[in-house]
């Protein structure tokens, strides 16, 4: 909790990720938590959205009227329609134009696939998936087939980290190194500047 507070001093709110597609509104400082859910929305500038990850992607959303949210975005995810059901929720809440991040997480160099089940994932998360590895093997590529979904959504994709969790020695990785631990990205409102 300590180092919690050290990045923002208000409640998180923490989904139990599932990857699937449910996105949960947070209507009071750390609603959420423990709630089997992949994104969390909210326009409220006294809470903390954060989801955990390791190789999927972490994707931060915003909208001029102050309504954020931040989705956990793995292949499966993708698949069950995470990021729409994400920009679903946030335009109920009023969001118009909505801006995303995409923060660090497997690139498709590191993420071979058999050829069946890229077919599979691609069958259902779209061709945006589809990469070849270091080797020329396919792939799986997130990072596009996230940015994909986003802009079919109706988002506009502002930033997408270069950084791979595999190759990184500053990230965790279950697919590179079987890591336990997990990466925390974190969104909240900064009420005095409205962002």
């Amino acid at each position: 909790m300590a180092r919690q507070q050290r990045i923002v001093a208000r409640p998180w709110s923490c989904p139990e990720q599932v990857h699937g597609r449910k996105a949960v509104e947070v209507l009071r400082p750390g609603d959420g938590c423990g709630i089997e859910a992949d994104a969390l929305v909210t326009q409220r500038d006294d809470v903390a959205l954060a989801v955990i990850t390791a190789d999927c992607a972490p994707v931060a959303l915003s909208s001029p009227e102050g309504v954020f949210a931040v989705a956990h975005a793995g292949w499966r995810g993708l698949a069950a329609g995470v990021l729409d059901a994400t920009m679903e929720a946030m335009e109920c809440l009023g969001a118009s134009r909505v801006h995303a991040l995409v923060g660090p997480c497997i690139h498709p160099e590191c993420y071979a696939f058999t050829p069946a089940d890229l077919e599979e994932a691609v069958a259902l998360g779209g061709e945006g998936l589809r990469g070849t590895d270091r080797y020329g093997r396919p792939a799986l590529d997130l990072p596009a087939g996230v940015c994909a979904a986003l802009r079919r959504a109706g988002a506009v994709v502002d930033e997408v980290s270069p950084t791979c969790t595999a190759c990184s020695p500053d990230h965790w990785s279950w697919r590179a190194e079987r890591d336990r631990a997990r990466q925390a990205t974190v969104v909240w409102r900064d009420a005095r500047s409205g962002r």
